[in-house]
């Protein structure tokens, strides 16, 4: 699958919301070290850094968790205003998604 292939399948921005799911791609490899994660994907070559509280997220991801579970455990871990982790969120989901990282699909063909 080329690059071009990935994009091509990644949701407009406009149409993500918090009822929206991300799902990791299968080509993409994760690995965290002390409390960061590293994820690489292995048919674009595209490598992509996450702090912290990305790899919460990240994990959170990896488990399933639909995007607005995915911020009411922000929510409850982190003291941070929610709207400003939703921000956060939906920002890093399109950030990953525009690079093949993760599939997003709306709430209801999730």
């Amino acid at each position: 699958m080329t690059a071009v292939t990935l994009l091509a399948h990644a949701m407009p921005a406009d149409k993500l919301t918090l009822d929206s799911r991300a799902v990791p791609s299968d080509a993409v490899v994760a690995r965290e070290l002390d409390g960061e994660t590293v994820l690489l994907n292995l048919d674009t070559g595209i490598y992509f850094g996450l702090d912290a509280v990305g790899t919460r997220i990240w994990g959170l991801l990896s488990a399933g968790e639909p995007l607005d579970r995915v911020l009411a455990v922000l929510v409850a871990e982190y003291d941070a205003d929610a709207a400003v982790l939703a921000r956060d969120l939906l920002d890093l989901v399109r950030q990953l998604n525009g690079k093949g990282l993760v599939t997003v699909r709306s709430a209801a063909g999730a």
